[in-house]
């Protein structure tokens, strides 16, 4: 396995060099617009059109239409062979599919109880085998349902059509070729999509959940648990506000690892009602976006925007670090007075463990050295320094895994399934988001007023990745300093709405996910997320 994970790593490390690596084209690509427009530097597919592109005089073809709202989209839909309108198309789809995952694992459930009837019936199973090394035979039908059930990997099989669409609108033009579609999608993929927050994600997430990280952060916790009598409750409410904050400091990532597992050991292994469980991740998930704003480089919607609007240190805490805290504290104070009756019916968590059981060895409680945790920490704050350049953060990690098998007796296994997973959601979604610009800029850039800019930056997060949303922002030329503010105000606020509304959250349904039945449901996370999200926004908006 220590050899798996150094390949993978290894090949991680491969991709991040390739797609970071430019590659000059033999020529400009032309668009048919009189010669005005002009790819990005960065830029090297012909497709999405970079978005000062659709501030041109408007086409002769649509001379005497209204410039209303409407229309701008429906010009902007048609401007490149209409594959503008499919891209997006194919990304409400995925959206879509999100929420009926729970609708495929079920399928995949019913398929592999009427396989493995079949194969008992026909005396097919591995024990029946002579054998040592038999498996069961494999019901494809429940393998392909229960991969559409994983939530992680939605937006990854979506960009399967996406391509198809990129191969087709780019690959039929008059003089252009199956091959011309194929290079277009060489290029965008290889080189115009920028990879670098999933593999930080990926990273930043093992190291987090690394023992001695989660030992510590446990401590932590512990120590003010202890101070309000270390009851469920007291971790209940510690960790959903220390984690949160800490993530200003740690990166948000780490800090949805870090809480999600706390969560996960302190709260929900004492079997909770469903509300409270989904009030917790919906909580957790609030917190979680609006908690990395009290720094510049530790939210991702914040660091997209920081350096361009050149909001540092001290006024992020100012605008928006306090009014934050604010907004987590009283939120986690309301949730913990509407249920405060059920946190009776939680056993303590010392006592969960039976007795005359013995303990998991990755539960084991003995000791770690100072120096062994004084390590992983500069290799999670090595992670975060170098979070812009994979190459180093990947090179790092590589070193850890080995710093990991060396200390072994003290460590559990570094688990990469989850991160990955993970990364590979984050992936998909960066890849379907950089064909989203040409609506989503838009709309932040065609209302003006303050309440409508948030509000609508924190429903089109729910719908898209809050970094998009804010790096689209960066993007429109003339944006008012309160715009500014309101749209990104929206765009943290609204980052517990859905899985896909902040990178962190697929990370906390990873690992959260087991405790719901089916999976978490989108729509009754939104609910529960909904409270919070409205406390929060109105922290930012009157304060």
């Amino acid at each position: 396995m220590t050899r798996l994970r150094a390949l993978i790593l290894l090949a991680l490390l491969l991709i991040s060099g390739l797609s970071g690596a430019s590659a000059a084209s033999d020529e400009e690509p032309a668009y048919p617009s009189g010669g005005k427009w002009s790819l990005e530097k960065d830029q090297h597919a012909h497709f999405p059109l970079p978005l000062p592109a659709y501030t041109d005089p408007e086409h002769a073809a649509f001379e005497g239409q209204d410039n209303t709202l409407w229309d701008k989209l429906k010009r902007r839909a048609v401007a490149q062979h209409y594959f503008n309108l499919i891209a997006t198309i194919i990304f409400a789809c995925a959206i879509l599919h999100t929420f009926l995952s729970g609708v495929f694992k079920e399928m995949a459930h019913l398929h592999e109880d009427r396989h493995r009837k079949v194969i008992e019936e026909n005396r097919r199973r591995a024990v029946d085998k002579p054998e040592e090394d038999a498996k069961d035979d494999v019901s494809f039908r429940a393998w392909f349902f229960h991969t559409l059930g994983e939530v992680e990997a939605v937006f990854g099989i979506w960009v399967i059509a996406l391509a198809g669409a990129i191969v087709w609108c780019h690959g039929i033009a008059p003089g252009d070729g199956f091959m011309h579609g194929i290079g277009e999608l060489q290029h965008y993929l290889g080189h115009d999509v920028n990879y670098t927050e999933p593999l930080f994600v990926i990273v930043i997430m093992a190291i987090a959940a690394t023992r001695p990280v989660i030992r510590l952060s446990e401590a932590c916790v512990y120590r003010v648990a202890r101070l309000f009598g270390g009851t469920p409750a007291a971790w209940w409410f510690s960790t959903l506000t220390l984690t949160p904050l800490l993530g200003s400091f740690i990166t948000e990532p780490a800090a949805m690892t870090i809480a999600a597992l706390l969560l996960a050991k302190r709260f929900y292994s004492l079997n909770p009602s469903p509300t409270f469980a989904y009030a917790t991740i919906g909580l957790l998930f609030v917190n979680i976006s609006v908690g990395g704003t009290l720094t510049h480089f530790a939210a991702p919607p914040v660091l997209m925007v920081a350096e361009r609007w050149d909001w540092g240190f001290s006024f992020m805490l100012t605008e928006f670090g306090w009014k934050a805290a604010l907004g987590i504290l009283l939120s986690n104070a309301l949730y913990f007075a509407l249920f405060r009756k059920q946190f009776s019916n939680l056993k303590d968590p010392l006592s969960a463990h039976d007795p005359n059981q013995p303990s998991r060895w990755e539960e084991r409680e003995d000791p770690i050295p100072p120096i062994i945790t004084t390590i992983h920490l500069l290799f999670l704050g090595w992670t975060v320094f170098m979070a812009h350049y994979p190459p180093l953060f990947l090179g790092g990690f590589l070193i850890l895994l080995g710093f990991t098998e060396a200390t072994g007796h003290h460590q559990n296994d570094v688990k990469m399934r989850t991160p990955l997973l993970v990364g590979c959601f984050l992936a998909g979604l960066v890849v379907h988001g950089g064909c989203q610009g040409w609506w989503i800029e838009l709309l932040l850039t065609t209302f003006d007023n303050e309440w409508i800019l948030m509000i609508g930056a924190a429903v089109l997060t729910a719908f898209n990745d809050n970094a998009a949303v804010t790096y689209l922002a960066s993007q429109a030329p003339q944006l008012a300093d309160a715009a500014k503010y309101a749209v990104v105000a929206g765009a943290v606020t609204g980052g517990g709405l859905t899985v896909i509304a902040n990178a962190p959250n697929p990370a906390g349904q990873a690992i959260l996910g087991r405790f719901f039945k089916g999976g978490v449901s989108p729509a009754k996370l939104a609910l529960s997320a909904l409270l919070p999200t409205v406390i929060v926004g109105i922290a930012f908006m009157l304060l």
